[in-house]
């Protein structure tokens, strides 16, 4: 698929559609316009008043939700010191993760976020779940929500909740913290909860044996005959074979010099290649029969890679996942299965239909969850760790009389938070050219 052509048609349509609707004021009570995004909204909020039963549960969640917010937004205020200080004195080579396309978490421009139903679906249900924190803790602490909706620009790009904001103003202390830190609680616990069922599930799967080819190593005699990566053997010199073990008792009848010919079917393609075998490289082995030059996806091996996820350490590699295998697909491409859809899958025995794609909803859920909700709980305006420092801030000058200094405590602390985020991502260019 021509993906340029069908994001210009996208594109024009949208603009055709949103012009059409701004110039003929077409309901004004629904749709806003913020220069070319498209606010839907509704003043159907009724909904949350739902939650008012739940008040003094909720607020027990809100406030250990801060707290947890406050360790995160010091945690990752200390990782990103430590990245500037590593960057300074390492002089680290630069690599796709500092593209700056990549900086972005667009799906389908970023190199590590494809463009699929699962990435737009994890990316949408986070964008809901924060907003949903927000507006449920608006009206338990008294804070009427006027309108709830989403931002359009071809397509949605967020959620929004607009409480009232006389309501809002009134509010003081930690009831409008709470309020504050609910989206960011929202989004850790949904993307921690996401993650766990994601290493539980996991369990549930029953490694296969199938001769699967994962690898072609260079100038080998499969790399010369055209023996595609991710290939599956179902034929050698006529035999049929269903496992690894298979194709090994086979070759292991042979010798250097000798031909064999597969069959393999690469992507629903049944092809056949003829193969002259070679002497096994010293630093592989000793053995003296025919060496093809192939690596097999070992399923068991990497079902025992699974049960990591089960640690706490889970969390932080499930993080990294899309980025290590783009960048380091030898050593974590077996994580891939996780993220799309893959010939791998053939490689396990599931406990029900389309397993792999309830994976993969989870995972960019539970990822676009914790990394949406890690960064919200940054000290910067205007996001949500921003807000609760001003007002933490406003409170604790206010007591002193000097809320007056207020402005300039926040806004030094989000400024020099702002240079820290350039830094991470401007100073590898600067310190390679220097080089």
């Amino acid at each position: 698929m021509d993906w340029i052509l069908l994001i210009v048609f996208l594109v024009t349509v949208y603009a055709l559609v949103a012009y059409y609707i701004y110039t003929k004021k077409l309901w004004q009570d629904r749709i806003t316009f913020y220069g070319p995004l498209m606010a839907i909204k509704t003043e159907r909020v009724g909904f949350f008043d739902r939650f008012l039963p739940f008040s003094a549960f909720l607020r027990i969640y809100g406030t250990l939700g801060v707290l947890m917010v406050i360790v995160v937004s010091v945690l990752m205020t200390v990782m990103l010191i430590i990245s500037v200080q590593h960057i300074v004195v390492q002089r680290p080579a630069l690599t796709m993760a500092n593209d700056p396309k990549n900086v972005l978490a667009i799906p389908g421009v970023n190199d590590f976020i494809p463009f699929t139903f699962a990435v737009w679906f994890g990316l949408i249900v986070t964008m809901i779940v924060h907003e949903f924190g927000h507006a449920v803790l608006c009206r338990v602490e008294g804070i009427r929500v006027k309108t709830m909706g989403v931002l359009l620009a071809v397509i949605p790009i967020g959620a929004f909740v607009e409480p009232d904001e006389t309501d809002q103003e009134k509010t003081r202390g930690l009831a409008k913290v709470r309020m504050f830190g609910a989206g960011i609680t929202n989004n850790i616990l949904m993307g921690v909860l996401c993650f766990a069922a994601i290493a539980l599930l996991l369990t549930m799967v029953v490694p296969l044996n199938a001769p699967l080819v994962h690898g072609v190593y260079v100038d080998s005699p499969a790399y010369k005959a055209g023996i595609p990566p991710n290939s599956v053997i179902h034929e050698v010199n006529g035999i049929s074979v269903n496992s690894r073990d298979n194709v090994a008792t086979i070759l292991n009848s042979t010798k250097p010099g000798d031909q064999v010919t597969l069959v393999i079917d690469n992507k629903g393609k049944t092809e056949s290649h003829t193969l002259t075998l070679t002497s096994w490289p010293a630093e592989l082995s000793t053995r003296t029969s025919g060496f093809m030059g192939v690596t097999y996806y070992d399923a068991p091996a990497v079902k025992e890679q699974f049960g990591i996820l089960l640690q706490l350490l889970g969390i932080i590699i499930l993080l990294a996942v899309p980025l290590y295998t783009i960048m380091d697909p030898a050593t974590w491409g077996q994580f891939s299965i996780l993220t799309v859809e893959t010939v791998d899958a053939m490689m396990w025995q599931t406990p029900f239909p389309h397993f792999w794609f309830l994976i993969q909803l989870l995972f960019w859920c539970g990822w676009f969850n914790l990394v949406v909700g890690t960064f919200n709980a940054l000290p910067l305006l205007p996001l949500d760790g921003g807000l609760i420092l001003k007002e933490s801030v406003d409170r604790l000058l206010d007591r002193r009389g000097l809320i007056r200094y207020s402005g300039y405590v926040v806004g030094a602390i989000s400024y020099l938070m702002l240079a820290v985020l350039l830094s991470v991502m401007i100073l590898p260019y600067m310190l390679n050219n220097l080089k």
